[in-house]
Formats: structure tokens, C-alpha cells, sequence
């Protein structure tokens, strides 16, 4: 079974937070990765301003001390979105990192955004899946040579979890690599529900929706992306129960094993600020659970399977969006019906990314 290390968010005179952060992920081995002189990408999800539930910078200062202990060269990065938002190019995807504290004064090191200044910047790598082939990957992170992950671990509206495999696997796609894995992931309207107020169609990046009689209506242009599922204030917009989940849950785990394959990976997650919604929003509501703990493996499997099962271990927040839902085994479900997180996780081992098995070890 692989390992899986963890400390709890306590913290007392004897040290801080970030003191616990730096010892877990030595507990857990980053050390025994040789870095010296080598590109270590240190993938993160920057926050869209407005939300937030994403991670402090000030984590990531304690992963790029590490590497430049080691004589890496650490960079932060993460790749641009399909969607309207302050991270669709590179320049307003730095502005957005910097305002949210991700800047070489904070963080010891500078941030490279994976695929370039409109997305386009990516390489085919050989990934020999049983969904694709090739996978487009941010240069910068395919580049590397060691890749690092930091997780903000979440619900996810179209996978069920954001862990450490939608980290790698959407994450590192680059503008045209996320359009493969949602291309067949379209939404359709709720024609019963549509007030047909066009908030969506402000919302679209990709001009797929327009209202008619009333009624939103999303055309052949829509790429999946999922903005509008989730945008929607009358819960008019979702995805059924088909292929479609099926195929981006397993086209994002070949996107995983792709952009960390034949190089030392090492992830870290945190299990806090449990947000219903994904950090891609400008906006975050109350976490369903209470903060768990942070977790680190070299499994990124293992370590989505112990962050999951750690959230459904707990009670459910009072007024979240499960009060009055604990009966439910599956809080990821519960909150998104039409997901399966297992599908993913499921694939990912299939596909030899890792393993579900797990020991648990306390840091």
C-alpha cells in the first residue's frame, strides 16, 4: 500500500502551521528527491480574485525553500483557462497570481504561467492511454524536471473532487489540452428552471449561448469547459449522467500520468476550506466539513483516495450546503449527484499513475 503522511491544523506554541507543513513533507521523503540544478515545477492553483479558499502563498514558500536548500531551481506555475475569467491569458493570469500573493517577494521564486501567453504553448506528450494517445502539456511544466503539486482539496463540479489528479490533469493541460478533455463533457439547460435571465451568456467565454423565448439555449460552439453549471443561479444548467463525465474523468487521469511521467513527483494537499465549488470561481462558500489536515505522498491515487475518505469521515458544517444532509456516504456526491471521483482515481490506477490502497502515517 502506498504512504500517505498527515498532520492535523493545530497549532501551538511549539510551532507554527507552516513549521508542521515543512516537517510532514520531510517526514514523507521530498528530501530523498535529488533536485540539484534541476527545473522543479511547483504546481498550484493561484485563486481567481474574489475566492478565498485557495492555498496561502506563504505554503509555498516553505516548498520553494526546500528545493533551494537542495540547489533546484523552483518555479510556481499553473496553465491558463477555457474560460471568461482573470487567468485566460498569461498576463492577466500573473496579475491575478500577484494579487493573491504569489509574487517572488512572498513566495522566494518566480511564477511561470505553463503555457504561455495565450494557452497555446504546449507539447504533445506520449501518454499511450487507453482514452488518448498524446497529451497536450504546458511547455514550462513538460520542460521540467521535477514536478511538485500543492492542492488545494475541494468538491469539483464535473469530477466530484479537485484533488491532486484534477491538480496534474486539468491543471497542466494547456488551453487546447483542456478543450480536448471537455470536449465531450457539454452541458444542456433545464428548460423547466431557465428563467431565461442571460447571466450564463455573460459568462460563456466561447459565445455558445444565447436566450430564445425566454430560455437559454447553448450551441454546438460550447467547448465543456462547465462555467456555466455552476454560474447559473437557478441551478438551470448541468450535465447529465453519460459518457461525457466518464470520458473527462479518465481523459484527465492520462493527463496526470502525463505531465509527471518519467520524472520524481512529489504532492501535498491540503484538506481545508472544503469549498462545494472549485477555486476557478470568484467566489467561495462555507467549506461542507470542518478543516482535516494537510497530507503528502509521492502517490498523488493514494492521496486523493485519503483525502476523500477523510472528508466523508466527517460531520458536515452547520448552514453549508450539506446541513441536514449527514446521511449521505458520499459528501463529493451529495454535493454534485451527477459526479463519480472514483471513476478517476479508479483510471488513474488502471493507467499505473498509483495505487487506492493506503496506509495512513502521522507526521
Amino acid at each position: 500500500m502506498a504512504d500517505v503522511y498527515f498532520t492535523d491544523m493545530r497549532a501551538r506554541s511549539d510551532g507554527s502551521l507552516l513549521f508542521k507543513l515543512r516537517k510532514l513533507v520531510f517526514d514523507a521523503g521530498i528530501d530523498k528527491i535529488d533536485m540539484e540544478k534541476k527545473f522543479v515545477a511547483i504546481k498550484i492553483h493561484f485563486g481567481e480574485p474574489g475566492n478565498l479558499s485557495y492555498l496561502r502563498a506563504n505554503y509555498a514558500k516553505v516548498i520553494v525553500d526546500i528545493v533551494r536548500k537542495k540547489k533546484g531551481f523552483p518555479f510556481l506555475t499553473d496553465c491558463n483557462t477555457l474560460y471568461v475569467g482573470r487567468r485566460k491569458d498569461a498576463l492577466e493570469h500573473l496579475d491575478a497570481a500577484y494579487e493573491n500573493g504569489f509574487n517572488p517577494f512572498a513566495t522566494g521564486c518566480h511564477t511561470v504561467i505553463g503555457d504561455g501567453l495565450k494557452g497555446d504553448d504546449d507539447v504533445d506528450v506520449p501518454v499511450n492511454g487507453i482514452c488518448l494517445k498524446n497529451a497536450k502539456i504546458g511547455r514550462s511544466i513538460a520542460d521540467a524536471d521535477v514536478v511538485i503539486t500543492l492542492t488545494h482539496f475541494k468538491c469539483h463540479e464535473l469530477m466530484g473532487i479537485g484533488g491532486a489528479i484534477k491538480n496534474l490533469g486539468m491543471g497542466c493541460a494547456s488551453r487546447r489540452g483542456k478543450t480536448e478533455l471537455h470536449s465531450s463533457n457539454r452541458p444542456s439547460v433545464k428548460e423547466g428552471k431557465c428563467k431565461g435571465c442571460g447571466y450564463c451568456v455573460n459568462k460563456c467565454a466561447h459565445s455558445a449561448i444565447t436566450v430564445n423565448n425566454n430560455k437559454a439555449v447553448i450551441s454546438d460552439v460550447c467547448v465543456g469547459c462547465g462555467r456555466c453549471i455552476a454560474m447559473c443561479r437557478y441551478d438551470a444548467i448541468g450535465v447529465g449522467w453519460d459518457q461525457s463525465i466518464d470520458v473527462l474523468c479518465k481523459r484527465t487521469a492520462e493527463y496526470a500520468l502525463a505531465s509527471v511521467q518519467n520524472k520524481p513527483n512529489f504532492h501535498v494537499s491540503f484538506v481545508t476550506d472544503v469549498s462545494p465549488a472549485c477555486d476557478c470561481y470568484g467566489h467561495n462558500d462555507i467549506p461542507i466539513v470542518a478543516d482535516v489536515g494537510m497530507f503528502a505522498s509521492f502517490d498523488p491515487v493514494a492521496l486523493d483516495v485519503a483525502c476523500a475518505d477523510a472528508v466523508n469521515e466527517q460531520p458536515t458544517v452547520k448552514e453549508s450546503k450539506l446541513d441536514g444532509r449527514e446521511k449521505f456516504d458520499d459528501k463529493f456526491k451529495c454535493v454534485h449527484p451527477v459526479t463519480d471521483w472514483k471513476i478517476t482515481t479508479e483510471h488513474a490506477e488502471k493507467i499505473g499513475l498509483g495505487q487506492r490502497e493506503y496506509t495512513i502515517l502521522r507526521s
